[in-house]
């Protein structure tokens, strides 16, 4: 009985430390919800909205220990400093932001400082939203503003953190300026937005422009940039609302100094519109030397094609007719392999009932043999086909009939193509599969609009790849059929000048980029599925 005791005390003694430790466990402090709140500015010195400024020093307090995030570039300036000032925190927390300005301020001028969300928390990185801080330099503060939106041009999706300028347009102002000169007044678009709002502005008469400063310098880089710009000189005070298109200019023609890419290759690159330039040896170059100048498909580089010799250097004058310019370079020689003779297919397995086989060469063709081509399907019956060669994007074109749920075996022997050296294919064997109709999707776009055609209606993936292109010259019902599943855009191009492309603006002769307009959504394509859409384009 005293063991039997013995072991209930035990048992009970046991339930009890597990029932006090379950207790604990529930009753353990959880740290309390997590804070969510931004860090409160208490004061400012000198205040917000100070008239007279002139110090150059300048303190934000806050009620709790904050740190700085990327201010570098999210700390917008209006007028742009000359110089960036010194900010502090770096690396670690305080309770205030101080800047230490640098410049020279400019008489009777209001200041703003917009800091973004770069003044975070120090604990969970809350951010300040988009603090503003003014002065004025003079007796009062300037109080007009201007607002409107950015959007890209040509794409449907607009890159974050547009740098909206307003320049001041005096006597002494030219369009050069904005290559040379930060802007009177600056905005910038945040990551969630494309609207801007320039506030703090004085009366007068402004050119508005719109950059992806890559740069970050403030100022206009034709070459890496994209612009957008108001053609209208704006006069302020204004209730207008504006918008800006965002898109990059075709570059002043430039050239780059030409290289050797292989022994029989030298690159010459260029910058500018397709020019047709005239490459010309000066050094004497044998009479057995074969040479052959070719545009490099879908880059703007000319490949100077040449059978390979061993010179220390050569001469080439490059010719511009258009510019009637003429400049000369000296390339030395490399110690390279040659470029040989390489084809890559367009499709290897699977194609669908409306693509084209395309087989790309690394060198230009110059030669087919379709008596070494041939196309059978998989009962080895032999198909029609079309055969073409595309000089320009050195490829060879194979077009033929496609029925459901067939195999198709092309064949190129030796000798069925052959390249500007007189260098011929391998054997080549690709085998195509074609699936039912049922695995793909049928899609109509009844158009309506006002607005003036013809229109290039325009079928892409959500990238913004162009997958089929119809030219529309009237309202009307359009036809992509047989798509393969998935989502898919639609754009509008208004070809105004009827080239069959879109066309981007200049900025110095204020041409704006051709109009693009995208259905609102993506549009999903099942397999087996008809789907109609109005796409209604007002202005």
């Amino acid at each position: 009985m005293a063991h039997l005791k013995r072991f209930l005390s035990g048992v009970f003694l046991l339930f009890l430390a597990m029932a006090l430790y379950q207790c604990a466990r529930r009753g353990s402090p959880s740290g309390g919800p997590k804070d969510t709140d931004p860090p409160v500015l208490l004061r400012a010195e000198p205040e917000n909205l100070s008239t007279n400024f002139k110090g150059n020093r300048i303190r934000l307090f806050f009620d709790e220990y904050i740190k700085l995030q990327d201010v570098q570039n999210k700390l917008i300036v209006s007028p742009p400093f000359k110089y960036p000032p010194d900010i502090s925190p770096q690396g670690g927390a305080s309770k205030y932001v101080e800047i230490v300005i640098k410049d020279t301020l400019k008489e009777n001028t209001t200041y703003t400082l917009n800091f973004g969300e770069s003044i975070v928390d120090n604990n969970e990185n809350n951010p300040y939203p988009f603090l503003t801080y003014v002065f004025s330099t003079g007796d009062y503060l300037d109080s007009l503003f201007l607002t409107g939106v950015v959007k890209d041009a040509f794409n449907k999706e607009t890159e974050d953190f547009i740098s909206v300028m307003l320049y001041e347009i005096d006597s002494a102002y030219t369009d050069t300026v904005i290559r040379k000169t930060p802007p009177n007044y600056l905005a910038n678009t945040q990551d969630s937005t494309t609207v801007f709002r320039l506030q703090y502005l004085k009366a007068g008469k402004y050119r508005l422009i719109a950059v992806k400063d890559e740069a970050k310098n403030n100022l206009y880089d034709p070459v890496v940039d994209k612009i957008g710009f108001v053609a209208d000189t704006i006069s302020l005070p204004t209730d207008s609302i504006y918008l800006l298109n965002l898109f990059r200019e075709i570059p002043e023609y430039s050239l780059s100094v030409p290289k050797f890419e292989a022994s029989n290759r030298l690159l010459f690159g260029y910058k500018g519109p397709d020019e047709q330039l005239e490459i010309k040896p000066v050094s004497p170059i044998p009479d057995s030397v074969f040479t052959y100048l070719a545009k490099m498909p879908g880059r703007d580089s000319l490949n100077f094609w040449f059978t390979p010799f061993d010179p220390d250097s050569l001469i080439f004058e490059v010719v511009n007719p258009r510019l009637q310019q003429r400049d000369t370079f000296t390339v030395k020689s490399r110690k390279l392999p040659p470029d040989s003779l390489q084809l890559s297919a367009s499709y290897r397995s699977s194609i669908g009932f409306l693509d084209t086989m395309a087989i790309t060469s690394n060198i230009p063709l110059v030669k087919k043999d379709t008596a070494f081509i041939s196309l059978m399907n998989r009962d080895s019956v032999p198909q029609p086909m079309e055969v073409t060669l595309d000089t320009v994007g050195q490829r060879l074109i194979v077009d033929f009939e496609k029925e459901p749920n067939n195999a198709y075996y092309l064949k190129l022997l030796p000798g069925a193509l052959a390249d500007i050296f007189g260098n011929s294919n391998d054997t080549l064997n690709y085998r195509l599969i074609t699936g039912s109709y049922a695995d793909y999707g049928n899609l109509r776009i009844r158009l309506e609009t006002e607005l003036p055609y013809p229109i290039l209606l325009q079928l892409t993936d959500t990238n913004g790849k162009t997958i089929r292109s119809i030219t529309a010259f009237e309202n009307g019902v359009f036809e992509f059929n047989l798509l393969s599943p998935g989502n898919y855009l639609v754009r509008a191009v208004f070809d105004e000048n009827e080239n069959d492309r879109w066309d981007t603006g200049d900025f110095y002769k204020k041409i704006q980029p051709e109009k693009v307009i995208y259905f609102p959504t993506p549009i999903e394509v099942r397999a087996n599925w008809e789907l109609e859409q109005l796409f209604l384009i007002e202005e």
